[in-house]
């Protein structure tokens, strides 16, 4: 299933894709949570409800309705560095023995299609595609044998990057963490019909020329190696947001750098997952 956060004139709502519309849970089933965390946290008992909306009739054209980050402010946003071989080879660093961690701010997410912000501080802009995990069950101390059970479904994000700010410091939350920084979407696919994660085509587009194109295989730590790894240093939690990692082809590490400009519009592709795009636009006063 795919399951959105979406807005109209009525406010802000949850459902279900249903061909090319929207069944809004809130009238398929008025017993059904009304926010996605709650939905995730309710997924053993709810998730019948939802599968019988998600065969209605639909109520709401997809283009009539304006998509949101379908978990609008995550608890936790990690996001590991370093993780796909060409991106470690092009950054001209080595193959880490150890998994690399940052995190991204809840504030720095928005939505699938929302512009991206060119920041009055900087024009080191960047764009990183990536495949999004989003946490179900969670807990502590995950086995790589679980990690899969941990999983309730896969977005497509853009780890967009603030270059200059990135690198002042060996530590990256603040370039990683600007308003708008933290787009993905444009839905969340329930792990049961993505399949294997790790074996989705990737790729990042801007202005419509690709700049990366490879495959979840060739990720060095894989989706249950992360999420491993990280439940032994905190709880992970129902709607966490993991960001795995970009491939290679980035504007850094292009002769010479290639910055994002505002006017550009970038668009991040995952097989049997989605799309998002963004037109980048000056930081507002």
């Amino acid at each position: 299933m795919k399951l959105v956060t979406f807005s109209d004139a009525d406010g802000r709502r949850i459902g279900v894709v249903s061909g090319e519309g929207v069944v809004d849970l809130s009238r398929a089933d008025s017993e059904l949570p009304r926010d996605m965390i709650g939905l995730i946290n309710a997924w053993p008992r709810a998730h019948a409800a939802v599968e019988r909306a998600a065969k209605r009739a639909a109520d709401f054209p997809l283009k009539s309705v304006k998509l949101h980050a379908p978990v609008p402010r995550p608890g936790k946003i990690p996001a590991i560095g370093l993780n796909y071989a060409d991106h470690i080879a092009e950054s001209g660093a080595k193959t880490p023995e150890h998994q690399i961690w940052f995190c991204k701010m809840p504030s720095a997410v928005t939505g699938p299609f929302d512009p991206i912000q060119l920041p009055k501080v900087s024009t080191a802009l960047d764009y990183e595609a990536e495949l999004v995990v989003i946490v179900g069950r969670g807990g502590r101390h995950i086995g790589k044998a679980q990690a899969k059970d941990a999983v309730f479904g896969y977005c497509a994000g853009n780890d967009v990057t603030v270059r200059d700010w990135q690198f002042k410091t060996p530590q990256w939350m603040l370039g990683k963490s600007f308003d708008t920084h933290a787009p993905f979407g444009p839905w969340i696919v329930t792990a049961d019909e993505a399949g294997d994660p790790h074996a989705l085509g990737i790729r990042a587009f801007v202005n419509g020329e690709k700049r990366q194109d490879s495959n979840t295989k060739h990720l060095v730590f894989n989706v249950y190696d992360q999420i491993e790894h990280l439940s032994q240093a905190m709880t992970l939690e129902p709607g966490d947001a993991i960001f795995t990692g970009t491939p290679g082809g980035v504007g850094v590490a292009m002769k010479p750098p290639s910055w994002l400009k505002a006017g550009d519009v970038v668009r991040i592709e995952i097989d049997r997952i989605g799309a998002i795009e963004a037109s980048v636009a000056p930081e507002g006063n």
